[in-house]
């Protein structure tokens, strides 16, 4: 979210860029960390196999890695493979983001704690869903406000002299 709709504010042009990388490292710490736990957790429970939650935690945690390693190729901003590296980034990115909330529910499904544990989840999820498009919906307001306002101010300097 930090680097979808933060970078379209001027005030934090060049912030948005660190409070990302910031955030995602701090984020792929915390996945090494529930790797390590769940690796501990398969070799203490023999016989007991959760198939797609491991498949799943397996791919989630190899895109975060390529995602993190992706960072040392990214190309400058005017490369001409820079819209490439950006297709391929996004699209890493929001698959990390699908996968992990299914394998959240996955986990959800094994622990089988109380209901208001997934309830709590879902409402957090909603939470961030509104907030996205709160979001979504004010960068398209500045967007088209830019967008109209720069119109307007180049058929005001047509004829005008340097």
């Amino acid at each position: 979210m930090i680097a979808r709709y933060m970078r379209t504010f001027r005030f934090a042009e060049a912030f948005w860029f660190y409070l990302h990388v910031g955030i995602q490292f701090s984020s792929y710490s915390l996945g090494v960390a529930g790797w390590a736990t769940g690796l501990k957790l398969r070799a203490e429970s023999k016989g007991v196999v959760y198939t797609s939650h491991r498949i799943i935690g397996i791919i989630v945690f190899s895109l975060a890695t390529l995602q993190m390693l992706a960072m040392f190729v990214r190309p400058s901003k005017d490369h001409k493979y820079r819209t490439y590296w950006n297709i391929y980034h996004h699209g890493i990115g929001y698959s990390i983001l699908v996968l992990g909330v299914l394998n959240v529910f996955k986990g959800i499904e094994i622990l089988a704690p109380p209901r208001e544990w997934k309830l709590c989840y879902i409402a957090l999820l909603v939470l961030l869903g509104l907030i996205s498009l709160s979001l979504e919906v004010t960068t398209w307001t500045l967007l088209l406000r830019n967008k109209n306002s720069n119109k307007s101010r180049s058929r005001h300097d047509v004829g005008t002299s340097p």
